[in-house]
């Protein structure tokens, strides 16, 4: 999958930007930078990922590895970095967004300590305020992690209610 936008015209965020986007903080925030994005296409960050990390002390202690479930998350940050940038909105404190979906979640090698993880993440369609994404996670050119993800944004007190379509 290619989805980085050409590099002459490419948009980026710093983690101060990423910040004023994602209510995520540490130790949940997991994108550090975006290298490049285009509104209603793509997007492409990184998490840099160090021995500090907090869930290291207990996955696992003798053989550090990055979970799964945390992979995943940082791409749906992504993602919902790209969602905001195309909608043309910086949410506020009752923006939420939800997961709606994982599926074809794929783990093809751990990431570890050290290990900078790539996120590309294409938009496949939005529908009935359902966003759809392809999300390819790679370290060092090799395909880490893939899913398709689905992600609704919500307004936080609407949040019990079903999603639409649902």
């Amino acid at each position: 999958m290619t989805t980085t936008p050409d590099t002459a015209a490419a948009k980026t965020m710093d983690i101060c930007e990423i910040k004023a986007y994602l209510p995520h903080r540490y130790p949940m925030l997991l994108v550090d930078r975006v290298l490049a994005y285009e509104e209603n296409k793509s997007i492409t960050a990184i998490k840099n990922v160090t021995v500090n990390e907090e869930f290291f002390n207990g996955h696992f202690p003798h053989k550090p590895v990055m979970p799964g479930v945390l992979m995943i998350e940082a791409m749906a940050q992504t993602a919902a970095l790209l969602s905001f940038k195309t909608m043309g909105i910086k949410p506020d404190e009752n923006s939420v967004v939800y997961f709606v979906g994982i599926d074809n979640a794929r783990f093809k090698r751990p990431v570890g300590p050290g290990d900078q993880l790539k996120m590309d993440i294409e938009i496949v369609r939005v529908s009935r305020g359902i966003w759809k994404y392809k999300a390819v996670g790679t370290v060092d050119g090799q395909t880490a992690v893939e899913a398709d993800l689905m992600c609704t944004i919500r307004n936080a007190a609407d949040a019990s209610q079903p999603a639409a379509g649902q």
